[in-house]
This record gives structure tokens, C-alpha cells and sequence, in this order.
């Protein structure tokens, strides 16, 4: 029994969702040959293979899938320079800060944000890296709120 467009994309919804979350330009989604077909460009082989292995977890044998994806390496810099470009806005955008051996989100609150007491800003800012503002470690890339 052949599948329909839209049972096959329920099916391998976990790995469209990945192809979103990791920065995947899709260039195709449809039924082809009664096969999901997907294809696009990654900005990284690193986010080629976060998808594959998903596909893999959906459907080992991903008989009903044919997924063409290609790396460009031009999506990553395109990426990186919207990031650079956002944080250094004025009035609004974030900018983001590396931790440094030492620091704490008080001192860090106090060198962006004029106040150590404005640390839960910087905390909620980066509530999906942090389990709680006591526990940074040195490398980590936080988000910095626009002071107001």
C-alpha cells in the first residue's frame, strides 16, 4: 500500500524537525517514485550526519525515504556573519559572550549589564545551556541581553 505525502512526513516528522533545528536549507519535500523525498544543503558534514542518524533511528532500512543532502560550507559563514552582525546592534539584538575561567554570571552581569544583580536576565537568556545560574564553566558561549 503505497503512502501518502502526508503520512510519510508524520513518519519522519522527528527528522524534519531536526533538518530545522540544525540549519538545513530544504530545496525539495515531496512524494517521489511513492517515496518521501527530501533534499537540501547543510552547513556543515556534521549537521549532514545529525540527520542521518536520525533517519536511521525513524527507519533503519528507510525504504520509503530518499533524503539528498549536500554540504555547503557557505551556510555556516552566511550563519555566523548574520550572529556577528545581530550582536553588535544597538537597541536590541543579543550579543553573546564566551566564559572565561573565574566568572560568574554576577561578574559577568556587572561587566554587560552595569549590575551584578541583573544576573537572572542573563540566566533567563540562556536557560537551554544553563540548569541554574550557580553552574557555568569556562568556554561556554552565553547570550548577553541588550542592557535597557
Amino acid at each position: 500500500m503505497a503512502q501518502t505525502l502526508e503520512q510519510l512526513k508524520q513518519k519522519y516528522q522527528s527528522v524534519l524537525n531536526s533538518i530545522q533545528e540544525s540549519g538545513i536549507r530544504l530545496s525539495h519535500v515531496h512524494l517521489q517514485d511513492n517515496k518521501l523525498f527530501i533534499q537540501g544543503e547543510a552547513p556543515s558534514e556534521d549537521a549532514k550526519n545529525k540527520i542521518w542518524n536520525q533517519i536511521k533511528l525513524v527507519d533503519a532500512t528507510y525504504s520509503d525515504l530518499t533524503c539528498d543532502i549536500s554540504v555547503n560550507p557557505a551556510l555556516a559563514s552566511a550563519a555566523a556573519a548574520a550572529a556577528t552582525g545581530s550582536a553588535g546592534n544597538v537597541g536590541g539584538g543579543l550579543q553573546t559572550y564566551t566564559v572565561q575561567p573565574g566568572d560568574t554570571l554576577s561578574k559577568i552581569s556587572q561587566q554587560f549589564l552595569g549590575s551584578a544583580g541583573e544576573y537572572m536576565k542573563i540566566f533567563e537568556a540562556n536557560k537551554d545551556k544553563l540548569e541554574s545560574p550557580d553552574k557555568i564553566r569556562a568556554g561556554q558561549t552565553l547570550n548577553i541581553p541588550a542592557r535597557r
